[in-house]
């Protein structure tokens, strides 16, 4: 799929200047982001002409995040109210395991942290609220792909950039929707050490209201020959279950 080069530049413009609390110049702009001058300046005019981003008008005129992004975020954040619902709920999971607990969403092929919590002894994990991993080779990614509309799976499979992280990695479209299929009879996905070597995560589907998947729980921690991932698999399932029921989920999980 071909993305709009406009499009792209005024996204990473806004990124850029989201960044910098205390303004930056359309100088600055075009030679961090390597930009003509005459393509920075219509995007950036055009952008606080709509409200995008705010001009502080002095010597040299200084570029902020403008009332509208702010405004935009803001109706994110709204949409996320459902994360006080479930919050508790995750966090008493975490100490009821004794494992990092993570919700998470898609974000095109790739998952998004939305919440961690970790119980009082925690195994340092390098995934972070607001950090992103492939959505091939996570627990949380197979969880919302295996119960996402095949359609869109279909389509999202064509734009992935497969590449082996370890060396149990799936590293191709049909190992994925064999994958898939196992997500599916099972309830619950796995990342078996395919992201980091030694952790290991189970991850299970949260439905919304509509029905549609909205995310996945993880639970991680580190690799254990011992662990008995199915039965921890189980109680995942069973706790995505009761959070998709928490937002106002009726159907079967």
């Amino acid at each position: 799929m071909k993305l709009n080069r406009t499009t792209l530049r005024t996204i990473d413009i806004l990124k850029l200047v989201s960044k910098k609390p205390d303004g930056i110049t359309l100088d600055e702009i075009c030679e961090k982001l390597d930009l003509p001058k005459t393509s920075g300046y219509d995007i950036v005019t055009t952008l606080v002409q709509t409200g995008m981003i705010h001009v502080a008008r002095g010597q040299k005129q200084r570029y902020t995040i403008g009332l509208t992004a702010y405004r935009i975020g803001i109706n994110y954040t709204n949409n996320l109210d459902f994360i006080s619902t479930i919050d508790p709920v995750l966090k008493a999971f975490s100490r009821e395991v004794g494992k990092t607990v993570f919700f998470g969403i898609r974000s095109d092929d790739a998952i998004v942290y939305i919440c961690k919590f970790e119980p009082e002894n925690p195994i340092i994990t390098t995934a972070t609220v607001g950090t992103k991993n492939p959505i091939y080779c996570t627990s949380l990614g197979k969880a919302i792909l295996a119960y996402s509309d095949e359609e869109e799976t279909g389509q999202l499979m064509e734009r992935i950039t497969f590449k082996k992280h370890t060396e149990r990695t799936i590293v191709t479209r049909e190992e994925l929707e064999k994958e898939l299929e196992r997500v599916r009879d099972k309830g619950y996905a796995f990342d078996a050490r395919e992201l980091e070597e030694h952790m290991e995560c189970v991850g299970s589907p949260v439905f919304g209201q509509d029905g549609n998947v909205m995310g996945a729980i993880s639970v991680s921690s580190l690799y254990k020959p011992t662990e008995d991932y199915d039965a921890l698999g189980c109680l995942v399932r069973t706790k995505a279950a009761e959070i998709s029921k928490l937002l106002g989920f009726l159907g079967k999980c």
